[in-house]
């Protein structure tokens, strides 16, 4: 990892974080390999040098695989089993995955080689980190993994570059270029690599298209949690709603870290608004669910986040390949007996922990969408909305529809999500039996990226939605003068600091509504900012000086 924003990412095997991957796969920061990572990989590599000399059977060395197990290879034909691993596996369906998505791949799987028990040469590692720094995108289908004996068929894909078969994306100031192999090597200054014993296997067995989707995950999750924070408070300012909700002595009661952090989140972002301040003493006694409740739903889902993390934390610094090599200086703490100067067999390959956590963050994030989507209902439903608020938000309701049907839309997304099933409850048993139960666990990644891509969607809707309000809530307390106020600085300035932030940087992208226009570009904007921290820099520093 690195503390330097400007350096490279040190890949030691066992200190690579969510955000060392995000920065590697869609900033394009270089990567450099530890000098005791070296000497690990090194290690390994002899050691199954050794076991290959020895001539005793070992899974994946001198074996077939799968089902196959029980198929010795002839000592001359062990290189060629390696090759024809990659191509068979290389049977992927579905759209290729994105720059991103393969850069995280990537470097995760060098992270896994270099923690030292995958038995693969130094240049092997070395191709890796030079398709990486070179910016050289393997051509890898999405689906084909079942998360069990690893991502095989993304992984093969992408590790066909290696040996000069495959296609990858080559970039250069006239754009992308798709190329074969060989010619991508080349154009990089490599030869292709004639894969030696254990090396075919180690390049495909491993979670690593999971757990690089799931780092993004874990970063682009936390991220909308604060935009949603954000979005909700600002909602709860403009329609009127008290902050007393989120007061600590409530949390602490209860004291959920998630509820406690939203709670806080909540007290931050309005701190000093005088919309909050002039009607604190109003007749409304309780809030609906989607104001009062914010803390405790929005908790929730942070607490589903840190689970994820934590998963991710480990499976990013683990060896997950099989089978795995260990050297005598592996010795301490054996408690069966075996030899640790060993190649054991084992079943580190299976994605279940990080499914299970997938699943239940895609299940958090179908529900942060449902209230944010009851939210803008809140501010453009005529019949539940404040009196300050024309219908729709539209100034000439009914000549002018406004944002009823952006409202329509972040309910369709809310149903797709919703209607997005539990790939890891599935399994279907394969290699003639051998690999009975598998994970899904790339699926459930893909399917709680797809899920938040529509979540982000809705919390810019709710942003935009709110940010439209709060330009009348100027006239609050004059219902029959229903327009917008034509002063933003003043309107920014009446809320409060990370909800004002959050106003006045929705308001680079959202003109005020004066009459009806097309509204897809905005929203997708918005959605864009957070994606991209563009809300996190205006919200963040709120939120990390507290409400104090």
């Amino acid at each position: 990892m690195t503390d330097d924003d400007s350096g490279p990412v040190e890949l030691d095997g066992r200190s690579l974080t969510p955000e060392d991957v995000v920065a590697v796969a869609r900033d394009g920061v270089p990567v450099t390999i530890t000098e005791d990572a070296r000497e690990r990989v090194r290690v390994s590599r002899e050691r199954v040098e050794d076991v290959i000399e020895s001539g005793e059977p070992v899974y994946g060395l001198n074996t077939g695989f799968g089902e196959l197990v029980d198929e010795r290879i002839p000592p001359d034909q062990i290189e060629r089993l390696q090759t024809n691993l990659l191509r068979s596996h290389a049977a992927g369906a579905g759209r290729e995955c994105t720059r991103e998505e393969v850069r995280a791949m990537m470097v995760s799987r060098v992270n896994a080689l270099v923690a030292g028990y995958s038995g693969v040469r130094e240049v092997v590692v070395d191709h890796l980190v030079t398709l990486l720094n070179e910016d050289v995108q393997p051509v890898v289908r999405s689906r084909g993994s079942l998360g069990a004996s690893g991502d095989l068929a993304p992984l093969a894909h992408l590790s066909l570059v290696l040996i000069g078969e495959g296609e990858a994306i080559l970039r250069d100031d006239d754009g992308p270029m798709r190329v074969d192999g060989e010619m991508a090597l080349e154009a990089v200054g490599l030869e292709p690599l004639s894969l030696a014993p254990k090396e075919g296997l180690a390049l495909i067995n491993g979670t690593q298209l999971t757990v690089g989707l799931a780092a993004m995950l874990v970063v682009d999750g936390e991220r909308l949690l604060r935009a949603s924070d954000a979005a909700g408070a600002l909602t709860t300012e403009v329609t009127l709603g008290t902050t007393a909700t989120s007061d600590a002595a409530i949390h602490d009661v209860r004291p959920h870290v998630g509820q406690q952090r939203s709670a806080a989140a909540v007290r931050a972002l309005t701190a000093d608004s005088d919309v909050v301040e002039a009607h604190r003493n109003c007749d409304r006694v309780q809030d609906a669910y989607s104001l009062r409740c914010l803390p405790q739903v929005h908790g929730a889902v942070r607490d589903a986040f840190a689970h994820l993390r934590e998963a991710v934390a480990v499976e990013l610094n683990s060896a997950t390949d099989n089978p795995l090599v260990f050297s005598a200086a592996d010795a301490d703490d054996r408690a069966s007996g075996t030899d640790r100067a060993a190649v054991i067999s084992g079943g580190n390959f299976h994605g279940q922990p990080l499914a299970l956590r997938l699943e239940y963050a895609r299940l958090a994030l179908t529900d942060l969408g449902a209230i944010a989507e009851r939210r803008i209902d809140r501010i453009l439903n005529p019949n539940l909305q404040e009196d300050h608020l024309p219908p729709f938000l539209a100034p000439e309701s009914g000549l002018q529809s406004g944002y009823m049907i952006a409202q329509y839309t972040a309910a369709a997304l809310l149903n797709e999500c919703r209607s997005i099933g539990a790939a890891s409850s599935d399994n279907t048993p394969v290699s003639g039996g051998q690999e009975d139960h598998v994970s899904m666990s790339s699926q459930s990644a893909l399917n709680a990226r797809r899920v938040l891509e529509n979540v982000r969607r809705i919390v810019a809707t709710e942003a935009v939605c709110a940010t439209q309000a709060a330009d009348y809530v100027g006239n609050a307390e004059d219902v029959d003068v229903l327009s917008p106020s034509a002063d933003r600085a003043a309107t920014a300035a009446a809320l409060g600091r990370g909800t004002g932030a959050l106003y006045e940087h929705v308001g680079q992208f959202v003109p005020p509504l004066e009459d009806d226009r097309v509204l897809d570009d905005e929203l997708d904007a918005v959605a864009d900012a957070i994606a991209s921290g563009g809300i996190d820099s205006v919200v963040l520093p709120v939120l990390e000086a507290g409400d104090e």
